[in-house]
């Protein structure tokens, strides 16, 4: 099994993927947005891999960081939850934001996740309860950027705004800034939208 690529960054594509070089072998490996966009070509990269093997197909997943890696992990074993929907938490939430909806018991952060209604993310966080703590993440990490979502999501909602609108400009966003800055780029990032 793969646990680690260090190597070359050849190639990112629309699909969410890079190629990556590590001694002559290029491996294409699926990772986040926000991932994605700070691996540029020509550089030097190190990911942290979870190798899924499935009865049809072998995939890569690079994670930036080991907190992410283990928090994908923690989110596969959860009941209805594939590789897809463990990136796009991911992708939407970092693992101590994500640690903190959980302790705050915040479905709704979870439902800005796409492909997360109401009813899934209730039975996720039943079980990442138990499961999703913050020893297991990086202790340098701070836990605060779940409640600053969940202030701005409110916020958007009280000046009218409806909720695909919001969850697609929380996606766009940060989610470890504070709720101010978060507010302030929301705010921007919706007004350029509509006009």
């Amino acid at each position: 099994m793969i646990g680690s690529l260090r190597g070359e960054v050849l190639d990112r594509n629309l699909d969410v993927t890079v190629l990556i070089e590590v001694a002559g072998v290029g491996y294409i490996v699926t990772v986040t947005e926000r991932t994605l966009a700070e691996l540029e070509p020509g550089t030097d990269t190190f990911l942290y891999i979870h190798h899924h093997v499935t009865e049809t197909a072998e995939t890569l997943f690079g994670f930036r960081a080991k907190d992410e890696r283990i928090t994908f992990q923690t989110l596969i074993k959860t009941n209805g939850v594939g590789p897809s929907i463990a990136m796009a938490v991911l992708a939407t939430h970092p693992p101590t934001a994500l640690v903190d909806i959980v302790a705050n018991n915040d479905v709704a952060a979870l439902t800005l996740v796409s492909g997360i209604g109401k009813k899934t993310a209730e039975r996720m966080m039943v079980e990442l309860r138990d499961r999703l703590s913050l020893p297991m993440l990086d202790s340098a990490s701070t836990a605060s950027g779940g409640s600053a979502v969940a202030e701005v999501r409110e916020a958007l909602a009280g000046l009218g705004y409806g909720s695909d609108e919001i969850r697609d400009v929380l996606r766009d966003l940060p989610s470890d800034a504070s709720s101010a800055v978060l507010l302030r780029d929301a705010l921007k990032s919706l007004g350029a939208k509509r006009a």
